[in-house]
């Protein structure tokens, strides 16, 4: 299974797993029904923080562990990975929250006064302190989504705007589509909003702990915010509920007022893959492999999954922790 390839799904997952297999020599073509990536896929929607020590709050020991290559792996593509770590805060009310977040995550020092003031000026006269996350990064999802395709255009794979099933060894990652095949596969839910803001500067990822709607915010740049994200066990897709997004900006305004003025530019919604554990796995059935179940990782875990699936096709690696071997 190593002279060509065909992968079904050219979001996320599929470009990452194409990258590795060209890497190694692979012929690959990629058949996606949307002729290029945009508002039709997850992928598109994403926040873009590579940030798996953030995530160790919530998640299993994996997601942080293979977590962390995927910044270097994002650099060695040629996408721009802006490594100025991450914050998190709290409002004074909620000042326990914090305590928790940093009894439960590892990677960060706690910053009050001047130093936080030093890392982001227009949060030290809001919040008092935070947990700075110093080795983590963010990246623009769109951009290394279009960046991805064009780098494997340019290296030879060819890419059909199909959704039929291929003859042939087939890799699917297909996302929420291969409930099909897959049926413990889930959907959940996720809302977010992208605002335009001049009057606040952010530099880096902040997490604004709060009981009830915790909050991201991820600068793109030129004054543009993405801000999300629920979470909301459903397989809905394209419709975020006036409630969400004005919990979200709610919570957006309380980091910073300022954002009460700012421009609504885009709200998205779409559902993420998920199993029942919320890890990705490799599961291997014959000549097909499906990559899927990433979840809210994507950009995060892609890369690792990426050569471990890669592994798997050139059988340079067939044994990992996140194959699952189907013989039914």
């Amino acid at each position: 299974m190593t002279e060509a390839v065909t992968i079904r799904g050219a979001g996320i997952v599929g470009l990452c797993v194409a990258t590795e297999l060209i890497n190694r020599g692979v012929a690959v073509t990629l058949r996606d029904p949307a002729p290029s990536p945009g508002a039709h896929g997850c992928s598109w929607w994403a926040g873009g923080m590579l940030a798996p020590f953030c995530e160790g709050f919530t998640a299993e020991e994996p997601v942080v562990r293979l977590g962390q290559q995927a910044a270097d792996w994002w650099q060695a593509q040629g996408v721009e990975v802006i490594r100025r770590g991450s914050l998190v805060v709290t409002l004074q009310r909620d000042r326990r929250e914090l305590d928790q977040f940093a009894r439960r995550t590892t990677g960060h020092r706690l910053v009050t006064g001047e130093d936080l003031a030093a890392l982001e000026p227009h949060l030290a006269d809001r919040h008092d302190r935070a947990l700075y996350f110093t080795d983590e990064a963010h990246i623009d999802p769109r951009a290394a989504l279009l960046h991805l395709r064009k780098r494997l255009e340019d290296t030879g794979a060819r890419f059909e705007q199909s959704d039929a099933a291929p003859t042939g060894p087939v890799i699917d990652c297909r996302g929420l589509a291969a409930q099909d095949t897959l049926p413990d596969l889930r959907g959940v839910k996720g809302e977010m909003v992208i605002l335009r803001s001049r009057d606040v500067t952010l530099t880096r990822p902040v997490r604004l702990l709060h009981p009830r709607f915790p909050l991201y915010i991820v600068p793109r740049g030129d004054g543009v915010f993405m801000l999300g994200a629920t979470q909301i066990e459903s397989e809905e897709k394209g419709r975020a509920s006036a409630r969400s997004v004005m919990e979200l900006l709610s919570a957006a305004y309380a980091l910073h007022p300022a954002f009460g003025e700012a421009e609504v530019m885009e709200i998205g919604a779409d559902a993420r893959p998920a199993f029942p554990d919320n890890l990705p796995r490799i599961t291997r059935k014959d000549e097909m492999i499906h990559v899927n179940g990433l979840f809210r990782h994507g950009f995060l875990l892609s890369p690792a999954v990426a050569r471990m699936t890669a592994g798997l096709v050139t059988r340079e690696n067939e044994t990992s922790e996140l194959v699952h071997e189907d013989h039914g």
